[in-house]
C-alpha cells in the first residue's frame, strides 16, 4: 500500500492499494480498513480518538476473522449460561476473563499475521511462520484453557438442571 502524496501535508492520509496487489487479505484489509485515518504513527490527539481506533481495530477483526467471530459468539453464549444457571458473581467474572484473554490474543495474532505478511510480503520464510504459528498457538492454549474453566464452573450447575429432566 502506498501513501497518497497530496496527503502528505493534510492532516489525514488516504492509503490506496498498489495495483499488484490483490490478495485476499489486501482486499480485506481495504475493505475494513477506513479510509482517511489520521496518520499512523502520530499520536491520538485526543482520548477519544485513541477509543476510536481501538474500536476500528475490534470492527476489522470481527469483520475480517472467523475465528474472531466464534469465539465472540461462544463467549457470549457462556456468559448468558453462567447468568441463566445463576452462578456466582466471582464465577461469572472467571469466565469472563478467560474469554477476554482468548479475545485479547486473537487480537494480537491478527496483528502479529498482519506485520508478518507485510515484512515478508507474500514470500515464504521460516521465521515468518514460526511467528504466525506461535501466534495462533497462543490463542489455541487460552482457548483450551477457557474450555476447561467453563466446563468445571457450567457442567454441575448445567447437569443438576437437566437431571430431573433426563430421570424422568
Amino acid at each position: 500500500m502506498k501513501l497518497n502524496e497530496s496527503s502528505i501535508s493534510s492532516e489525514r492520509a488516504e492509503f490506496i492499494p498498489d495495483s499488484d496487489s490483490s490478495t485476499q487479505s489486501l482486499k480485506a484489509c481495504t475493505k475494513a480498513v477506513k479510509h482517511n485515518r489520521e496518520l499512523s504513527w502520530q499520536v491520538a490527539s485526543s482520548l477519544a480518538i485513541s477509543f476510536k481506533f481501538a474500536w476500528a481495530g475490534l470492527s476489522y477483526a470481527f469483520e475480517t476473522q472467523r475465528n474472531f467471530r466464534i469465539h465472540t459468539v461462544i463467549g457470549t453464549l457462556a456468559i448468558v449460561l453462567s447468568i441463566f444457571l445463576h452462578l456466582k458473581p466471582v464465577e461469572i467474572s472467571v469466565i469472563g476473563l478467560t474469554i477476554g484473554l482468548v479475545l485479547a490474543l486473537e487480537l494480537l495474532n491478527t496483528a502479529i499475521e498482519s506485520v508478518v505478511d507485510l515484512t515478508v510480503q507474500q514470500t515464504y520464510h521460516d521465521l515468518a511462520r514460526i511467528a504466525k504459528d506461535c501466534a495462533a498457538g497462543s490463542v489455541l492454549v487460552s482457548a483450551m484453557v477457557s474450555a476447561l474453566v467453563a466446563a468445571t464452573l457450567l457442567l454441575p450447575p448445567l447437569l443438576a438442571l437437566i437431571q430431573p429432566v433426563i430421570s424422568h
